[in-house]
């Protein structure tokens, strides 16, 4: 047995939380106190469960044990006082208990109807994971998923894949965030993540952004903007978009009536021709010349 202080803090972004086809889902992998870990979710039923699971344990020769402390956050995205904290104090992990957490994190109709967990149809979940002991060497890498960990831009923490944009976003617009006021880090991920998004939908096609999608976009403009964002340039590209949008529905709506006035001509069209290939062959049928037959002649 060692004592081994050794600690992470995981930000878990689940997407599409509402339309999840499974009863259960689980995140990457990521290595603590020299052991593979993950979090699963179970979306369905009465209640939101969320546990920490570890990993890969089948292979784990005999013996082996973690002593481990940890919590869960579920983030809510507008206010960091209705964030909902669970703490476990302490559990021992071993091959007959890999996994350990919280059945009733919070009422499935309370998170989808209570405002602020769901944006843009993204459940956060942060993970923070002490473990003071270890029993038995375990043979695992010591690299956690890149899906996991978190790098900063200008004081936010956003996953790799989320850096250049984000930079990006700060080259391009220095004082963007001058005046952001939500401290805490997770609050400040939970931003970001939405005026990623609101940038990747303001990148799109009018024709591919329903009406639903546009009042989105303005109410995640709104949401950002009240947290002290400078967001002048997106206004600026939304009205443009809602503008063209609105060109593209009275287009489609005067393509639609003339189709509507022309089906009929078409149909008239049709009847014509058909009349005018009757009287056609009626034409040569009284051109042709009589028979020369004698036998017919009187």
């Amino acid at each position: 047995m060692g004592k081994q202080v050794d600690n992470k803090t995981i930000t878990w972004v689940i997407k599409n939380f509402s339309s999840l086809p499974s009863a259960s889902i689980q995140s990457d992998q990521f290595v603590v106190g020299g052991c593979q870990w993950c979090l699963r979710a179970y979306p369905k039923g009465n209640n939101l469960a969320l546990y920490l699971i570890v990993a890969n344990n089948e292979s784990f020769p005999i013996g082996w044990r973690r002593h481990a402390k940890f919590s869960f956050t579920l983030v809510n995205q507008k206010s960091e006082n209705l964030s909902i904290l669970r703490t476990e104090s302490q559990h021992w992990f071993d091959q007959k208990s890999t996994s350990w957490g919280f059945q009733d994190m919070i009422p499935l109709s309370e998170l989808h109807t209570k405002e602020g967990f769901l944006v843009n149809g993204e459940l956060i979940v942060v993970a923070r994971i002490d473990v003071l002991e270890v029993v038995g060497k375990l043979d695992v890498s010591q690299v956690s998923s890149s899906v996991l960990e978190t790098v900063d831009v200008n004081g936010f923490q956003v996953l790799p894949s989320q850096f250049k944009s984000v930079n990006r976003l700060f080259e391009k617009h220095l004082d963007i965030a001058s005046k952001f006021r939500p401290k805490n880090p997770y609050m400040k991920t939970a931003y970001m993540n939405v005026l990623i998004s609101l940038t990747k939908t303001l990148c799109q096609s009018p024709q591919d952004l329903s009406n639903e999608d546009m009042s989105g976009a303005g109410a995640a403009l709104t949401y950002l903007r009240e947290a002290g964002f400078k967001l002048d340039w997106l206004e600026k590209k939304l009205g443009e978009l809602k503008e063209k949008k609105k060109k593209e529905e009275t287009s489609l709506k005067r393509l639609q009536e003339m189709e509507e006035q022309l089906t009929p001509l078409k149909r008239k069209y049709l009847d014509l021709e058909a009349q005018i290939d009757k009287e056609k062959a009626e034409l040569l049928a009284a051109r042709a010349p009589l028979s020369s037959n004698e036998d017919n002649v009187v």
